[in-house]
C-alpha cells in the first residue's frame, strides 16, 4: 500500500468518525429527560390554580404548564377586565337615563382612561396569580403543553409523567367563516380590551352574553352600536321574555338591532368594516367584535397518544367524577363542557380535589347559577318551568314585575321581573329568573335556599327589609297563597 492509498483510507475514516461524532451531539442535544411529578396542571385558569397550588402545599410536586398569561380567560379577557369595563359603561349610562329623575347630566367619557383602569385592574389580577403559584412552590413551564405518552406531557423542551394530570384549558372564541373576515383586523374578548382609542361605530356580530355586555357597554360609552343576531331575539338560551326586556333596554340605549339576520361577507377598506347582510342591507363601522361563540381549547393537547377521548365538538370526555377515558387524568371547567363561568371552574376545583382525597363528590352535587351582566342584570339558578315540565315535574311559576315593587319605582328601575318556579308535590324551590337591577346579587338568595333543600314557605315567611329590592322576594313566594301584602282581619 502507497502513501496515497494510506492517506485516503485515513480520509474516509475520519469523516467516518466525524460523521459519528456529529450524531451522537445532536443526539445528545434533543435527547429528552423524562422527569416525573405528583401532579401535572394543564392551564392556569380559575379551577387549575387553586388546585396546583393546594397540592404544592401539601408537600406535592406540581407542574403546571401555561400556554399564555397566567390567570386563565378570567382575569386576561372575561370576568375581570370586563366587569371593570362595563362598571365604566353602566355608570355613563345610568346617568344619561336619570332624565326621569329630574337629573339631565352631560356626560363626558375619557375612553382611553377607562381601557387603562381596565388593563390596570387586570394586571394586577395576573400578578396575584404569579405570586400565588410562586409561594406556594408550583414549578410553572411557560409553553404549550401536548401529550407525548400515557400521562405525560411536553412542553417548552421539558417533558414530565405523573400519575395524576389535569386538564384546565378552557375554551376561545369561535370564528364565523364569513367570506373576507379573516383579512381583516377584527375583535374578540381577547384583543377587546386592548382598545386604545373609541371606534366611532361598532359593529357586534352574536346574541349571546358576550356580545351583548361588551356591545351595551360600547354604546354607554358613546359609540354608536349595532348587533347583528342570527336569533329572532337575545339571549336566544334563556325565556322569551328575557329577550323582551333586554330588547326594550337596549333600544333606550339606541342600539341598532338587526335580528334573525346573518352576515354574508366582510370588506375593509381605509379603516372602516362593511358588512353585507343576508337581507341585501349593508353597514359600517370603524371596529367590529365577532362574539358568536367558544370552542374547547383541545386542539394541541394531542389527547389521542394518552387515550383521551374528545367529543363531537372537541370537548373531552368526562364521568361524574371529571375523570376523563384515561385513568388518572381529570378535566374541569368549560374545557369538559361545564358551563362556561368562572365559579363552576372553581367549584369543580374543589370538587375533583375532594375526589383526588376519597371524599364522595360528583360533579353535579352543588346547586349553580350564573349572571349577565347587561344593564338590567339578568340572574339565573336551577330550572325554568319548561325545563321541570320536560323532566314531567309538577310545576307551577308565579312572576312578579319590576314595576309592581316599591323600590323599584322610587329608583326609576322599571324594566324587568322576579320568577320562581317550584314542585308542587315537594313545595321545593326549582328555579328562579330574576332581571332587574342587581339581579346578580340577589338571585343568592335563590341558591342558599335551594342549596339547603328550603321550601318556598320558608321564603314567604322571611321578613325582609322595607324598602329593598330583596323585599320583593318574599312577596314573590306570596303570589302562591294568594297575597302578596299581610292583610287585617278587622279591614
Amino acid at each position: 500500500m502507497d502513501v496515497n492509498q494510506i492517506k485516503i483510507v485515513t480520509e474516509i475514516e475520519f469523516n467516518e468518525i466525524w460523521q459519528h461524532l456529529r450524531t451522537a451531539i445532536a443526539h445528545l442535544s434533543t435527547e429528552v429527560v423524562m422527569e416525573t411529578a405528583d401532579v401535572i396542571v394543564i392551564g392556569s385558569g380559575q379551577g387549575g390554580v387553586p388546585l396546583a397550588a393546594d397540592f404544592a402545599k401539601a408537600e406535592k410536586n406540581v407542574v403546571l404548564f401555561e400556554r399564555d398569561a397566567l390567570g386563565g380567560s378570567c382575569i386576561n379577557y372575561g370576568c375581570t377586565p370586563s366587569k371593570a369595563f362595563l362598571a365604566a359603561a353602566h355608570a355613563a349610562g345610568r346617568a344619561r337615563l336619570a332624565a326621569k329623575l329630574g337629573i339631565h347630566a352631560q356626560v363626558e367619557v375619557d375612553f382611553p382612561a377607562v381601557m387603562e383602569r381596565t388593563r390596570s385592574i387586570r394586571s394586577q389580577f395576573n400578578q396575584g396569580t404569579k405570586r400565588r403559584l410562586d409561594s406556594s412552590g408550583v414549578r410553572v413551564v411557560c409553553a404549550e403543553a401536548a401529550f407525548t405518552g400515557e400521562r405525560t406531557v411536553s412542553g417548552g423542551g421539558v417533558t414530565v409523567q405523573a400519575p395524576i394530570v389535569v386538564i384546565n384549558t378552557g375554551t376561545s372564541s369561535t370564528i364565523p367563516d364569513i367570506p373576507g373576515l379573516a383579512e381583516t383586523p377584527y375583535l374578540t374578548n381577547r384583543n377587546f380590551f386592548d382598545l386604545q382609542q373609541m371606534p366611532s361605530r361598532l359593529l357586534v356580530v352574536g346574541g349571546g352574553y358576550i356580545a351583548l355586555e361588551l356591545g351595551q357597554g360600547m354604546a354607554r360609552l358613546g359609540s354608536q352600536t349595532k348587533l347583528i343576531v342570527r336569533s329572532d331575539r337575545l339571549l336566544a338560551q334563556e325565556e322569551s321574555d328575557v329577550s323582551a326586556v333586554l330588547l326594550d333596554a337596549f333600544k333606550q340605549d339606541g342600539i341598532g338591532l338587526h335580528l334573525n339576520t346573518m352576515v354574508k361577507e366582510v370588506a375593509y377598506t381605509n379603516g372602516v368594516f362593511t358588512l353585507t347582510l343576508d337581507n341585501g342591507e349593508v353597514i359600517d363601522g370603524e371596529a367590529l367584535l365577532i362574539a358568536t361563540g367558544r370552542k374547547p381549547n383541545t386542539g394541541a393537547l394531542n389527547s389521542a397518544v394518552t387515550g383521551v377521548e374528545l367529543d363531537a365538538q372537541g370537548f373531552i370526555k368526562i364521568d361524574d367524577q371529571f375523570q376523563t377515558t384515561c385513568p388518572g387524568i381529570y378535566a374541569i371547567g368549560d374545557v369538559a363542557k361545564q358551563p362556561a363561568f368562572t365559579h363552576v371552574s372553581w367549584e369543580d376545583y374543589r370538587r375533583l380535589k375532594a375526589i383526588l382525597c376519597c371524599e364522595q363528590r360528583t360533579r353535579n352535587d352543588r346547586v349553580l347559577g350564573y349572571a349577565v351582566y347587561t344593564d338590567p342584570q339578568v340572574g339565573r339558578v336551577g330550572m325554568t318551568l319548561e325545563q321541570a315540565q320536560e323532566q314531567s315535574i309538577a310545576a307551577r311559576e308565579v312572576t312578579l314585575p319590576m314595576a309592581h315593587i316599591a323600590r323599584s319605582i322610587e329608583w326609576g328601575h322599571d324594566l324587568g321581573f322576579y320568577r320562581m318556579v317550584i314542585d308542587t308535590q315537594t313545595n321545593l324551590i326549582l328555579g328562579a329568573t330574576l332581571v332587574g337591577y342587581e339581579a346578580a346579587e340577589l338571585v343568592h338568595v335563590f341558591l342558599s335556599l335551594m342549596e339547603a333543600k328550603a321550601t318556598w314557605q320558608l321564603l314567604e315567611q322571611s321578613v325582609h327589609i322595607h324598602p329593598t329590592y330583596g323585599e320583593a322576594l318574599p312577596s314573590l313566594a306570596r303570589l302562591l297563597i294568594g297575597e302578596d301584602m299581610p292583610t287585617c282581619p278587622n279591614m
